[in-house]
């Protein structure tokens, strides 16, 4: 399969779905509404995913993204509600926004340095973290959720007849392209993918920007968790259960590379739109949650497959 054929086959892909959605429901379908209902649901996911999209790339994994969006969310409820009370204010609710936030970029940093000082694989140190955030957001609270019924403004507020929360979706898009394609950490990003012990014999230090990475994964999960929480005018300690698996479909479908090396922030995109449309055209044509779980885990199997067969003929050549 040639390079350009296997990056236009997402976005080929995701056209043969809104085609066919368009065509079987043409009345609730094709209407601004509903697709700024699929792009409003899109927006946590799609935030995560951009920091997955680089973690992948430089051959790692994170597993514990659902976890800490749980526990990002906890903590940055928790803190707006103790600064404010239940009519938190304008300044209360920018604290908890900016703790929240930084609640993630701590869990991926801490990630990060896991991974690098102690040398274990990613997938170990994030399946431990996975269970240790998740453990870390019940306790918070006792296993109770926080409620947050004046925290609105980035989950359900509209600017200009478009979300907030698409809005900043578009701005980290923006931002991770950037990352990716012009700066140094993205350079280097592809390299550790791609072979790390010659990114670290080429002068790349390979522990510093793995952590940026992870660190970056982290921030990325602290905003989408105060996102979901102001969605839901609500952080509950259950958030974000098997959200993983939503993200790494999102990436892997979007044309990355579970080895490593390769990938793109527009595939990525592509990726979780599809995810998105497929759950909200299941919905409107009555299909249960049940078929779309094994519909994706079968989109999921498919995109890996072709990877396979993909890095194998490239091998042979």
């Amino acid at each position: 399969m040639s390079k350009f054929v296997r990056q236009l086959l997402p976005f080929a892909t995701l056209a043969i779905i809104v085609a066919a959605l368009a065509a079987l429901e043409p009345d609730t379908f094709l209407t601004t509404e509903n697709f700024l209902n699929v792009l409003s649901r899109s927006s946590v996911n799609g935030i995560i995913a951009m920091g997955m999209t680089a973690v992948i790339i430089s051959g790692g994994i994170d597993l514990s993204v659902g976890s800490m969006l749980a526990l990002a969310g906890m903590v940055g409820a928790g803190v707006m509600l103790k600064a404010g009370g239940p009519d938190a204010g304008a300044a209360a609710m920018v604290l908890g926004t900016l703790v929240g936030i930084g609640a993630g970029f701590l869990c991926g940093l801490l990630n990060g340095v896991l991974i690098t000082k102690l040398k274990l694989p990613p997938f170990i140190v994030t399946l431990g973290t996975m269970s240790a955030f998740r453990g870390l957001s019940y306790i918070i609270n006792n296993s109770k959720m926080y409620d947050v019924p004046t925290y609105t403004f980035l989950g359900q507020s509209h600017l200009f007849g478009v979300p907030v929360s698409v809005l900043i979706l578009a701005l980290v898009v923006l931002f991770g392209f950037f990352v990716l394609r012009y700066t140094p950490l993205g350079r280097y990003t592809y390299a550790i993918g791609s072979n790390r012990e010659a990114a670290f014999h080429a002068g790349v230090n390979v522990d510093r920007n793995l952590i940026a990475i992870y660190s970056m994964m982290g921030l990325f999960v602290g905003l989408a968790a105060m996102i979901q929480a102001s969605r839901t005018i609500s952080a509950q300690p259950t958030a974000g259960i098997s959200l993983e698996l939503d993200i790494i479909a999102a990436v892997v479908i979007g044309g990355a590379s579970l080895a490593g090396g390769r990938g793109t922030v527009v595939g990525t995109i592509v990726g979780t739109l599809l995810i998105s449309f497929l759950r909200n055209g299941c919905t409107l044509l009555g299909i249960s949650t049940n078929i779309q779980l094994v519909v994706i885990g079968a989109i999921i199997i498919g995109a890996v497959a072709l990877d396979q067969i993909a890095r194998s003929k490239a091998e042979a050549s």
